[in-house]
């Protein structure tokens, strides 16, 4: 089987709110409803054996879409960047790139070789800026050397690390501002939570069926056993409660009962107080009713009196015109 040299590599990539924010003002300013690839660099730092990824401008990029190897990428550009970010901050330097994706492609290699001018090991990070899954929008990859047991020679190839979202306090409070802005107030704080959840449940059924599909592949032997992936699937599992233990199954017996009876006493009061709403439109209707029936009864009986004391005023004008003749 072929190994991966691999030791150099850092094992941890933090990405910052602010560049999934360049990498999307990018997109709609350049690729917004085509299918061209956009392509950028990354500044940060690397320390030990993480890549903190802090800031990123975007590049002047072309590429033939019948014809991947032929791409086109400003790197005078890149260096008068880098001359003035350098000035701007000279603790951020640049440490890889990134494109839209959503996958690799075949000319990766080539570029990512001529970022290798500015950095030995550039990270390049897939940021999609339109994901169809829900999870990170980020997946970061180091080139490595494939060495073959055949004898042949090496070759270079990407290995997967695994990226996260970080952010310091300022960041922080700009994203839940910008968050704040884009709310829509209509939709209440329980659905907000709810669509949360629903999004996490979703999220997470998704990698059960990845893990699935994994160790269906592995059993089918078409796939080679990892024994990192398997490390890791145990510690998931051993972190599961063990429902074959009296007491742990009656506290979780418990517990749901107590989260059902709270939502059905829950439902019966918004019942009951939906039923005394309604109840009380239809008396302030009813009483409203009758308020303008008075008022319209009122109203006519006063007519009535003035038209009777006009038809009784008329004869005796009659009366005392005729004495006068």
């Amino acid at each position: 089987m072929p190994g991966l040299e691999i030791a150099a590599n850092p094992t941890r990539v933090v990405v910052h709110p602010l560049v999934l924010l360049s990498v999307v003002d990018h997109y709609n300013r350049v690729a917004k409803n085509t299918k061209k690839r956009i392509v950028g660099v990354l500044l940060g730092q690397v320390e030990g054996n993480t890549v903190n990824v802090a800031n990123s401008f975007a590049v002047p990029f072309e590429e033939d879409e019948k014809n991947p190897a032929v791409w086109f990428l400003d790197h005078n550009y890149v260096d008068t960047m880098r001359e003035m970010f350098k000035k701007v901050n000279a603790k951020e330097k640049l440490v890889g790139w990134y494109h839209n994706g959503p996958k690799l492609r075949s000319s990766d290699l080539q570029i990512n070789e001529l970022f290798k001018k500015y950095t030995p090991n550039p990270v390049l990070i897939v940021i999609e800026v339109q994901p169809k899954v829900i999870g990170l929008p980020t997946n970061a990859y180091f080139a490595v050397e494939e060495i073959h047991d055949d004898g042949t020679a090496a070759t270079k190839t990407f290995e997967h690390v695994s990226s996260e979202i970080g952010a310091e306090e300022a960041e922080e409070i700009g994203v839940e501002h910008l968050l704040r802005d884009i709310k829509d107030n209509t939709i209440g704080t329980l659905a907000t939570r709810v669509t949360h959840q629903l999004t996490s449940l979703r999220g997470l059924a998704e990698r059960l069926a990845d893990i699935r599909t994994y160790l269906e592949q592995v059993l089918d032997n078409k796939l080679p056993v990892n024994s990192e992936i398997i490390q890791n699937l145990q510690d998931i599992f051993n972190l599961l409660p063990n429902l074959t233990i009296p007491d742990d199954s009656s506290a979780f017996t418990v517990q749901t009962n107590d989260e059902y009876a709270l939502i059905y006493v829950s439902s019966m009061a918004r019942a009951i107080i939906a039923l005394h709403d309604l109840i009380n439109n239809k008396i302030e209707n009813r009483e409203a009713e009758l308020s303008a029936d008075a008022i319209a009864n009122e109203a006519k009986n006063t007519t009535d009196t003035q038209a009777a004391s006009t038809d009784a005023a008329q004869p005796a004008d009659s009366k005392d015109a005729a004495k006068s003749s």
